[in-house]
């Protein structure tokens, strides 16, 4: 008895500590639900005595959403596509073939996902000011897509092509022998098999562009052109005051598409995120 009570007992500290950490996150979404009932809402936690959606009806019809909203999801699905795209072309190659310095290679691609996006966005800029009287790239979307895309790709080629690995080669043998190009068999046969991958990547990649702040706030000038990570900042006032129901209930609708996407690909990304994590 004794020595099963010892051997379980890490597993109970493991829980112990998850449930820990469960409460410590769960209280930050419960006071924005809270507070984006509550008409008057303020730092603390209280549960609004008449609880109503006029915040969000406030949010709504003031224009603070549709806009915005647009921006982001321009920004966000032009990046998740490019993505995808250019991540699976890419890591194609550095999955069915061998040469020299393959590994080099790869861990320079690892190296460069673990790099700040931060560290980048001042050269970045200087070069976006530098070729904007040949290819206009400050205040537009394509500018912003295309830093998204570029800081979004080392990562995400690195998990496509442990996808890609799991796809057995003998499957593009059998389309070659049946007169499949390789892109064909690539598009055809290998990526449809790489839903799960393809899933992932697309979850993160969205993600990615749909909270980025920093990258959007210095490119676009044009306060037309700001996306919701951006027009958050209305809701912070002058010297330091905040309507926090109407925050809050703005933070509840941002969250919303990013849900909505994860729902869609639950299944795949699940799998996904099993699959890459066995080879690497």
């Amino acid at each position: 008895m004794t020595i099963k009570l010892n051997r379980s007992a890490p597993s109970i500290i493991a829980y112990i500590v998850l449930v820990f950490l469960g409460i410590f996150f769960i209280l930050p979404f419960i006071w924005v639900l809270v507070s984006s009932l509550n008409t008057s809402a303020t730092f603390s936690v209280t549960w609004p005595a008449h609880p109503s959606l006029e915040n969000f009806q406030i949010v709504i019809s003031t224009g603070l959403v549709a806009q915005p909203f647009k921006n982001s999801l321009i920004l966000a699905g032009s990046t998740m596509l490019l993505t995808i795209l250019l991540s699976g072309l890419a890591a194609y190659p550095l999955s069915r073939y061998h040469f020299r310095f393959k590994s080099a290679l790869m861990y320079g691609i690892l190296f460069v996902s673990a790099l700040p996006i931060l560290a980048f966005i001042t050269p970045l800029y200087a070069l976006y000011v530098a070729l904007d009287p040949i290819v206009h790239m400050i205040d537009t979307f394509h500018g912003v897509i295309l830093f998204l895309v570029a800081s979004a790709l080392p990562f995400n080629i690195w998990l496509m092509k442990n996808y890609l690995d799991s796809v057995s080669i003998e499957l593009e043998e059998a389309a070659w022998v049946d007169g499949a190009s390789t892109l064909t068999a690539l598009f055809r046969v290998v990526l449809p098999l790489s839903a799960p991958g393809i899933a992932v990547v697309g979850v993160l990649s969205f993600t990615g562009a749909w909270s980025n702040f920093f990258i959007p706030f210095i490119i676009f000038q044009n306060p037309d052109n700001l996306p919701a990570s951006v027009n958050i900042f209305s809701f912070f006032g002058a010297y330091g005051s905040v309507n926090y129901g109407q925050l809050t209930a703005y933070a509840m609708l941002y969250a919303l598409p990013v849900m909505v996407l994860y729902i869609t690909v639950s299944r795949f990304f699940v799998k996904g995120v099993n699959l890459g994590g066995v080879k690497g």
